[in-house]
């Protein structure tokens, strides 16, 4: 039961890390379209970039835990 609770812990810091890169890709995004000037948009560029690769690694971490929650809260509960 301990180490359910750990990994429900686990992957709801993950899928809030989550949120949160994408919450700053959309702020970064409104305020570009706002401005309107090419270094907003260098902006809104790199931080996609940077930010698509952190969400590519939190994503190989995320889906793997998620699914053994999954596993383990059906096998616990049965």
């Amino acid at each position: 039961m301990r180490a359910l609770a750990y990994l429900r812990g686990t992957t709801y810091a993950l899928g809030t890390l989550l949120v949160l890169a994408l919450l700053a890709v959309g702020t970064v995004g409104i305020i570009a379209e706002i401005k309107g000037t090419w270094h907003w948009a260098i902006h809104l560029e790199s931080t996609v970039s940077y930010l698509g690769v952190f969400v590519a690694g939190v994503l190989a971490l995320l889906l793997p835990a998620a699914t053994l929650l999954v596993i383990a809260r059906r096998v616990v509960d049965e």
